[in-house]
């Protein structure tokens, strides 16, 4: 089955498995940081505006809410997971090799990434190329040879930046965040480098044969010495340590920026500093869809799951001005919204 007809909006037929978590009456929800206070905003609206009860959401990361997510079909895994990012062929495949055969995927609005740091310190100005320079785990040297990143100080990097310790506290590995940055700010400045870039399509000119695996391995590895700090999938946590160091900067959602622009301030990339318009209309160079993806054996089987979806896209909640957009997600253009939402009324039908 190909991820397109397993992911197609349209004709989302919901299959109800025998006994599908019939002894859940709550609904169970995993997966994204930066999609968590989203979900968390609705299902609290959710619990005090209809006689069901409030989901449980739980933040694990994207990569590792698909991995409890495709783990089964039951009352013992869960029925939604949030991501910062699409669901990859790998996770189609193991939650079709476990039963989850049928999922639906709903996009819910987009979001930036930002580096930030604590408004003590001067903001930041850069580039997705001194962004790689900076935190990659192997970068050209002065004759275009792949060494281990010797960069320690900004100033390493480029001379017009802060003469201060490279330390950057970030997302893990199973974070949809971290893979987003991955690819949109270390490899927006990787593919700047002709030798690099040659990789991913083969440059006869340059003798460099076609290897995409080895431009994504050089282009998204970040640094292991100690200046990109793995802080865990609490970006609250991030936020802390910011304000207790003003020479760290630290990668998350523009969602906790906007909730903690009293504190921190988000740098310039490209030029472009991370404000809702510019996120909205693409200018902001590090930005991406946020999801969710429902189970939809578990429809019918666990009460709620429609009406929380209902609730979710109805455009009092993810609409322009929705109560989402209050706490920094970007909305959807209406036609897009209107697409997702025919997706989840389809469900219902077909429940």
């Amino acid at each position: 089955m190909s991820l397109k007809k397993t992911l197609a909006v349209a004709a989302l037929a919901s299959v109800v498995a025998a006994g599908a978590a019939e002894a859940r009456d709550q609904i169970r929800i995993v997966g994204s940081s930066t999609v968590y206070p989203f979900a968390t905003s609705v299902a609290e609206t959710f619990g005090k505006t209809t006689s069901f009860k409030t989901p449980v959401i739980e933040s694990t990361g994207s990569g590792g809410g698909f991995k409890l997510f495709c783990a089964g079909v039951g009352e013992e895994h869960p029925d939604i997971t949030n991501a910062s990012r699409a669901v990859k062929k790998s996770e189609i495949e193991r939650c079709a090799k476990n039963g989850v055969e049928k999922i639906t995927e709903v996009k819910v609005g987009y979001d930036g990434i930002v580096v930030a740091n604590s408004k003590k310190g001067k903001r930041m100005e850069i580039t997705r190329k001194q962004i790689f320079l900076a935190l990659a785990k192997d970068v050209p040297n002065a004759e275009g040879k792949l060494v281990p990143n010797p960069n320690q100080k900004w100033s390493d990097v480029d001379p017009s930046l802060p003469d201060v310790k490279i330390e950057v506290l970030g997302p893990p590995p199973t974070s949809g965040t971290r893979d987003a940055f991955a690819e949109l700010a270390l490899e927006g400045g990787c593919k700047q480098f002709p030798q690099i870039k040659a990789l991913k399509k083969g440059d006869d000119k340059m003798g460099i044969a076609k290897d995409k695996k080895k431009y994504k391995a050089i282009c998204h590895s970040l640094r292991e010495d100690g200046a990109y700090i793995d802080a865990g999938e609490n970006d609250n946590l991030i936020i802390q340590k910011l304000n207790a160091n003003p020479d760290a900067f630290g990668v998350f959602g523009f969602s906790f920026l906007d909730q903690n622009s009293d504190t921190v301030q988000g740098s310039l990339i490209d030029g472009k500093e991370p404000l809702f318009e510019a996120i909205a209309d693409g200018s902001y160079p590090v930005s991406r869809p946020l999801f969710f993806y429902v189970k939809n054996a578990h429809i019918g089987s666990v009460p709620g799951i429609l009406e929380y979806l209902a609730e979710f896209t109805n455009d009092k909640a993810w609409g322009d001005e929705g109560y989402l957009a209050d706490k920094g997600l970007i909305p959807m253009p209406t036609e897009e919204r209107a697409k997702y939402k025919a997706a989840v009324q389809a469900l219902g039908a077909g429940s």
